[in-house]
């Protein structure tokens, strides 16, 4: 049936129109207008030139920040993911109605708290005197550098995504046809069978975003690499930040962003045609 546009409709509609093009669109179209210009004692200048672009792709430095930030947020979009299912599992099937409630509430807490707050109180516990290394020193091991590493890094990460992507998991989980289950128990499957035969294919579409928000919330910050990590090597963003400190290098900086945002639209697109690919056929 043909679908009519209605007054009614654009009501609705133009809002979230005007927004993405407000919020979205338009600074990705100054910031593609900044990549090509140049700057000229310590001043930009608007021009049409691809310099920014062969300077930045041409380096190693660049290249290395990419793989390394694109590894470390596959990375922990794996992780996450594998610590976080088996939680969202039993809470979906489990626990009864009002204790699901009560941690939904429990995984929403932490947004309260700033994400850089948390992270400076990791640091507390992964430093080299910190509460873990004197936990380990009672039994006589350690103490480890778990403070400005890729360790480090990573749980800044899971404190970053972990809650998320519980609780986008634990809303896909909680609609699964529960008759299914009862079948596939029913032609004497066991349960490891059931999980992986029945229950994350009925929940791929939600556990491939989790997973997908979990890499983009990874690939793009900032707080854990530098505060955990020691930001060296750099990760893209650090480099952004360092191509801006570096004679006032904006349409440098443009660049990387701009490959950030191909990449992130180009794993989203991947991923959501991964998660519903069997539905369409």
């Amino acid at each position: 049936m043909r679908k009519s546009i209605t007054l009614y409709g654009l009501t609705f509609s133009v809002p979230l129109l005007v927004w993405q093009l407000t919020f979205f669109l338009a600074p990705l179209i100054f910031l593609m207008a900044l990549s090509f210009w140049t700057v000229r004692n310590f001043r930009m200048e608007p021009a049409f030139v691809f310099t920014n672009w062969t300077y930045v792709l041409s380096r190693g430095v660049f290249w290395e920040a990419y793989l390394r930030t694109l590894g470390l947020a596959a990375t922990a979009a794996a992780i996450t993911s594998a610590i976080a299912f088996p939680c969202a599992y039993a809470v979906a099937f489990k626990l009864s109605e009002h204790a699901r409630r009560c941690i939904v509430f429990l995984m929403v807490l932490p947004f309260f708290t700033s994400y850089l707050v948390r992270i400076y109180s990791w640091q507390i516990f992964l430093s080299d005197n910190g509460i873990f290394n004197a936990l380990f020193a009672k039994v006589g091991i350690g103490p480890f550098g778990m403070l400005n590493s890729v360790f480090g890094q990573l749980v800044g990460y899971l404190t970053l995504s972990l809650p998320l992507v519980i609780l986008l998991q634990l809303f896909s989980l909680v609609f699964v046809d529960r008759t299914l289950i009862e079948a596939a128990h029913n032609l004497r499957c066991g349960r490891l069978r059931t999980v992986v035969q029945v229950v994350i294919p009925a929940a791929k579409v939600g556990l491939v975003i989790a997973a997908l928000f979990c890499f983009i919330l990874t690939f793009g910050d900032f707080v854990s690499p530098l505060y955990l990590g020691g930001g060296d090597p750099p990760t893209l963003s650090i480099l952004i930040t360092d191509t801006t400190k570096s004679g006032q290098q904006w349409p440098r900086a443009a660049v990387i962003a701009l490959v950030m945002i191909a990449t992130l639209l180009a794993v989203a697109f991947a991923a959501v045609r991964f998660a519903y690919r069997e539905r369409g056929q």
